[in-house]
């Protein structure tokens, strides 16, 4: 007999009943930085890659630029850390008619304790319209340590 023990991996498509936009074709996207490994193109679809990961510690910054203004009715976010104890704190935010002028959707810590607690799984039922830009700001450990922020997924219907 062969036998093969695989580690359980995070929900691989989120809440069903949603389109999820198709951020390649709708988007453009600016981040602060990459592992060239983990590219967040694997973090901006319902299925695939194992998402994004900074390649420099710190805060992050990942920007979503629509080409044509959003109607956004939900948020899905889906945040792994399997390696360092951490608390961690995200921003998510967003602009209308391409202004800088930013609101705050929400602002949330988690605190990830490897091996027990490893996975952060947030859906946001908004209803924003015109949406231009939406911003996730991640601060990888609020206490100031050298990790690097990641992002298995950020789905947006």
């Amino acid at each position: 007999m062969r036998k093969t023990v695989v580690k359980r991996q995070a929900q691989e498509r989120p809440v069903t009943g949603a389109e999820w936009l198709d951020l390649d074709s709708i988007a453009q996207v600016e981040i602060t930085s990459e592992d060239p490994s983990q590219p967040i193109e694997s973090a901006l679809q319902p299925v695939g890659a194992p998402g994004w990961r900074a390649a420099d510690p710190g805060p992050q910054m990942i920007r979503l630029l629509f080409d044509a203004p959003q109607n956004l009715k939900r948020i899905y976010l889906l945040i792994n850390e399997e390696e360092v104890t951490r608390t961690q704190e995200f921003v998510l935010r967003y602009a209308q008619n391409h202004a800088r002028s930013f609101r705050e959707i929400v602002r949330q810590q988690f605190t990830f304790a490897p091996p027990g607690t490893t996975t952060e799984q947030e859906e946001y039922q908004v209803d924003l319209a015109g949406v231009t830009t939406l911003e996730l700001e991640i601060m990888p450990d609020v206490s100031g340590s050298s990790a690097k922020a990641s992002l298995g997924r950020l789905l947006l219907a």
